[in-house]
């Protein structure tokens, strides 16, 4: 791990330890299971969310990072209709790029970045790269302006959308690579369609990408590494480029069932070895130590 790469995890692990003590200030919300039966939240159109808003003010912290890294970090595309849809007359394209970094650097767009330390050592690792972190919590986007703010990045930008809509607004090959590292993964079946690996994101990404250009996805939970499989693997336009061989149960068990799937019938699957780009996040360790099995997946766009 680089010197960088390292500041920002401590910075990170920071973030998460003052999170919880302000978390009756609403950084944080955590409620039991009985009483978080999530709604159908349809957007008016009926799409589903990868989501759910939760109401909350930011600390003083992070407020004050917001205050003072939005005008530099911040793009100003969302419709502002609180779901987060993209403003109508955004085009996502190279000139858009352009005119948001200031230059025709090749672009890498990370779906949900959390607290941010993945994307801002990456970027700070790669100079000659643009880097776009969609984030929909108003925490994690302040938090990774603070820490690009820290570390004085002129290459990453921030942007509070849903990422299917960004990308529905997507030019062909707007972006190098596209990376979804450990999404929510919504572990009840009847929530499965509000997984953010669909076949309709896919292919605003097929798209989206340029000639060779790749989806990289990681994820610790074993249910959803075969959801990426199920939806991923038999799409025409993409190539699997795992060389590691897996094996995953066929079905899918459920929350709190996940002691059944040792005993369901197994098959074996194409996976990557760990994508040397990604920082080890507080999140990735957490499930490590809680011994879970890294999931990671590469998918090249193909002919």
């Amino acid at each position: 791990m680089t010197d960088l790469a390292s500041n920002v995890a401590v910075e990170s692990d920071d973030f998460a330890t003052h999170s919880a003590e302000v978390a009756g200030a609403g950084t944080v919300e955590i409620v039991d299971e009985a009483a978080n039966a999530v709604p159908e939240m349809k957007h008016p159109l009926h799409k589903v969310l990868s989501f759910v808003r939760r109401s909350g003010r930011l600390d003083d912290r992070l407020q004050r990072a917001w205050e003072r890294y939005a005008d530099t970090y911040l793009l100003d595309i969302a419709a502002g209709n609180g779901l987060l849809d993209v403003r109508e007359g955004v085009r996502f394209d190279r000139p858009f790029v352009e005119m948001n970094w200031g230059n025709g650097n090749p672009l890498i767009v990370e779906i949900g970045t959390g607290q941010g330390e993945n994307v801002v050592a990456a970027a700070a690792a790669r100079p000659d790269m643009n880097f776009l972190a969609l984030e929909v919590y108003d925490p994690g986007v302040a938090h990774t302006m603070l820490l690009a703010g820290k570390h004085g990045l002129t290459n990453l930008r921030v942007a509070q959308v849903n990422a299917p809509e960004l990308f529905k607004v997507a030019d062909a090959g707007v972006a190098a690579e596209v990376w979804t590292f450990f999404p929510d993964p919504w572990p009840k079946k009847k929530h499965h369609k509000r997984r953010i690996v669909q076949p309709g994101l896919a292919a605003d990404l097929h798209r989206a990408l340029a000639d060779g250009g790749v989806w990289r996805i990681a994820t610790d939970i074993e249910d959803y590494a075969l959801h990426v499989h199920e939806v991923m693997d038999g799409l025409e336009g993409w190539k699997n480029l795992g060389a590691l061989t897996v094996s995953l149960p066929l079905e899918h068990v459920g929350k709190g069932n996940a002691d059944l799937a040792a005993g369901m019938p197994h098959a074996d699957f194409m996976e990557s070895e760990r994508f040397g780009g990604r920082v080890l996040t507080n999140f990735e360790k957490k499930g490590l130590a809680a011994g879970r099995v890294i999931h990671d997946f590469t998918y090249q766009v193909v002919d």
